[in-house]
């Protein structure tokens, strides 16, 4: 077996209308920590521990991502892992984010839900 060329990933790009808007949310509903914003772009770090932060990219034209239609029943790009996956889903309930049912079962659980420029983001455990 090779060794990996690569240990990780820096950040994820996520399309948004308004990124000052857009980070706004993703602090009060994610808790994500802003670290860099300009016109065209915020720069969040997700958990004090995570390598990866989240770029939120103004774009012209704003689509949603959408994931091309498939057979192994994904619908998002990016998963992101709770502490708590009951506790993370209630919580996102309670401050009326748009969440769809927990699926899986046993140790494998997950969900999507929708920040407000409607892009899909998952949340796995």
């Amino acid at each position: 077996m090779s060794k990996s060329l690569l240990k990780g990933m820096e950040g994820v790009f996520i399309p948004v209308k308004n990124p000052e808007i857009s980070a706004k949310w993703y602090e009060e509903i994610l808790g994500f920590r802003l670290i860099y914003i300009e016109e065209e772009a915020a720069v969040m770090k997700i958990h004090e521990q995570a390598q990866t932060v989240v770029c939120l990219v103004r774009t012209k034209d704003h689509q949603p991502m959408e994931f091309p239609n498939n057979d192994f029943g994904v619908g998002k790009y990016y998963n992101f892992i709770p502490d708590d996956i009951e506790e993370t889903y209630r919580s996102l309930i309670e401050k009326n984010v748009r969440v769809n049912p927990i699926g899986g079962e046993g140790t494998s659980r997950f969900f999507t839900f929708y920040d407000p420029d409607n892009n899909p983001l998952g949340v796995c455990q």
